[in-house]
């Protein structure tokens, strides 16, 4: 859909794929890459599978952009945070394959998925926002809240755990791990069952699912619009 995020489409499935320099990061352009994508399958009514690059499915947010200015980072982060909650609400499935390292946002994406399918490897997945100086923002905390057991959450907010793959398994930001080869076969496979549930059940109960949570993370947005957000690595 733009330089950075591109769409192909199967028969019964979307494979959406950010491909945005070194560290895969999440910025404007990708942001409006991925909506843009989604706006499609939408009309298409297809199963969505999200991916990265080869090692990295996403490193976060692009710190030029977070660094730049207390505003610049509230801007960028509203977005990514709108972008999960039409993620978690979206009346498709989404698959993520996740192909690497994913960081900040980018675990943040893994939590706004359907199912999850990571790599084996000594990857890196997790929320690293306090490590490097990101006072927690509330929709983070309201998504996390939604996914992760209580233990996890706050080894993940609270003291920016980073996990393995297959520890990632476990947090609960993954669902399964396989080998890279066999990576997006995987996802595809699950991409194809998926399509087999009946749409409008599926819409209908992921909504009624995920009510409190969706209301929770929309209250949490509004909120982080009136507060501050920003990195201080002092």
């Amino acid at each position: 859909m733009n330089e950075f995020v591109t769409y192909t489409s199967a028969e019964n499935y979307a494979i959406i794929t950010i491909n945005n320099g070194k560290a895969n990061a999440i910025s404007h352009e990708v942001v409006a890459g991925l909506n843009a994508c989604l706006d499609t399958a939408e009309a298409e009514n297809k199963v969505v599978i999200l991916t990265g690059k080869s090692g990295i499915f996403s490193a976060g947010f692009d710190l030029k952009v977070m660094t730049a200015s207390p505003e610049s980072a509230k801007e960028l982060v509203t977005k990514g945070s709108k972008l999960s909650l039409r993620m978690l609400s979206f009346p498709q499935p989404i698959i993520v394959a996740c192909s690497g390292h994913a960081i900040a946002k980018g675990a943040f994406l893994l939590l706004s998925a359907d199912y999850r399918i990571g790599v084996e490897g000594d990857f890196k997945i997790g929320l690293n926002e306090v490590m490097i100086g990101m006072t927690m923002h509330n929709a983070g905390i309201a998504i996390a809240k939604a996914r992760l057991s209580e233990v996890y959450l706050n080894r993940s907010v609270n003291n920016a755990e980073i996990y393995s793959s297959k520890q990632a398994v476990t947090a609960g930001f993954l669902d399964s791990i396989v080998s890279e080869d066999q990576l997006l076969p995987a996802a595809i496979k699950v991409a194809e069952m998926s399509a087999k549930l009946n749409k409008k059940a599926h819409a209908e109960t992921k909504l009624k699912v995920r009510k409190l949570h969706l209301e929770a993370l929309e209250n949490a947005i509004y909120l982080d619009l009136k507060g501050n957000i920003s990195i201080n690595p002092s």
